[in-house]
């Protein structure tokens, strides 16, 4: 039997992730404006980690976070510095 499972998937592609994607969700709304990574931001870090190598089940493999999460904050940066 092969496994079908995504290996660069986010939360918000995960059928099991689901619940969890919601509530990243809302903690990035309840950041603060000067907190939060702006949307267009956010979304181009979400796509820097799908092309990386250590995202596996929507958790980066270097440090052990979940990609969405780490992406959330403006202040806070890739493992591999990619941003």
């Amino acid at each position: 039997m092969s496994d079908t499972r995504c290996r660069r998937c986010l939360l918000r592609e995960l059928a099991e992730g689901a619940a969890l994607y919601e509530s990243v969700k809302a903690y990035r709304q309840e950041l603060s404006e000067d907190t939060r990574t702006p949307d267009g931001e956010f979304e181009a870090r979400l796509d820097l980690c799908r092309a990386c190598r250590y995202l596996q089940n929507a958790t980066c493999m270097q440090c052990g976070c979940y990609v969405e999460i780490r992406a959330a904050k403006k202040d806070i940066h890739c493992p591999m510095e990619k941003w």
